[in-house]
């Protein structure tokens, strides 16, 4: 698990600028073209006073970042889900949203910093951070009228929170409440891994078995280690395409075995994961997508399902 010392740490830096040294040095990124501050504040007609502000956000730096690890990162000593189910009308992504900070814990680099997003120009959380911290570089969004209200206003939190790509989480209570109030399932197969919320989830309302697919190396280990906190449930993680286990031998115990299979698609392009072997990497169109990874991964699903079993 990652510590709130090695969180900061991640953005220490021995060199301390001085304001003027800091608007000699730093550069402000406009998409892929690099600007002189200096240069770049006089073009834009910003105060002095504002781009102070931000000078003194960079130094006092672990303030952000420590509230930022309270609220997004920070897992309690105990990982039970203790609150009821949610009831069946009141099904909410955003309910409880700290049991979300285990999974971004344990993944924070992929989910923070190496997905990225389908739409151009539009930069993760995490590198944001980094240039802006440790790098000398500042996103020019962090300097439009908007940001710099925010900033004014001691709000910079709602700026690097609201601009800039975070890979998405479903919410492991959620997981969690669908299976305790309506799927009631024990054994249960996901042909993604979801970062861990489907296990994490799933784990918390009595299943018997549990079988995910990825492609990320990293999350397929990291999911297994999390897993053996939990040794009642009898797991196996397959770090392999799911289209790929349509006909695998492999995969013949366990025709006509489960009675759910749960997961959230990959949104196609909308979010680009890392991993050498994902769908939107070997299937370079929309069309040959949908034949080649989603056809055939519905197909094992369905294969995989008894015969009163749910998708």
């Amino acid at each position: 698990m990652l510590s709130l010392d090695t969180f900061l740490f991640l953005f220490h830096t021995k060199k301390k600028l001085t304001f003027s040294q800091f608007l000699k040095h730093y550069k402000v990124r406009i998409n892929a073209k690099m600007v002189g501050l200096e240069e770049y504040i006089s073009k834009k007609q910003i105060a002095k006073e504002d781009i102070r502000l931000l000078y003194n956000h960079i130094q006092e730096r672990e303030t952000y970042l420590t509230r930022f690890y309270n609220t997004s990162l920070k897992i309690h000593d105990n990982l039970e889900i203790d609150e009821p189910p949610m009831k069946r009308r009141e099904m909410n992504n955003n309910k409880n949203v700290g049991y979300k900070n285990v999974i971004r814990n344990l993944f924070y680099k992929e989910i923070l910093q190496l997905t990225s997003s389908g739409i151009a120009n539009n930069p993760t959380y995490m590198n944001v951070l980094f240039d802006l911290y440790s790098g000398g570089v500042i996103d020019y969004k962090l300097l439009t009228p908007s940001a710099l209200h925010y900033i004014r206003n001691g709000r910079i939190g709602s700026v690097f929170s609201s601009y800039y790509f975070r890979a998405s989480i479903l919410n492991p209570y959620l997981i969690y409440s669908l299976n305790s109030r309506i799927f009631r399932a024990k054994r249960i197969f996901t042909p993604t891994l979801g970062w861990g919320s489907y296990f994490y989830g799933f784990s918390q309302s009595n299943i018997t078995h549990y079988v995910g697919v990825d492609v990320i190396p990293s999350v397929c280990k990291g999911v297994r280690e999390f897993s053996e906190g939990f040794p009642h449930i009898k797991s196996e993680f397959i770090c392999k395409p799911s289209e790929s286990l349509l006909g695998d031998r492999s995969m013949a115990k366990y025709m006509g075995f489960f009675d759910l299979v749960f997961f959230s698609p990959p949104y196609y392009k909308l979010e680009l994961y890392p991993g050498e072997q994902q769908s939107t990497t070997n299937y370079s169109t929309y069309v040959e997508w949908l034949a080649e990874y989603w056809t055939k991964t519905i197909q094992l699903c369905y294969q995989l399902l008894e015969p009163s079993g749910k998708l």
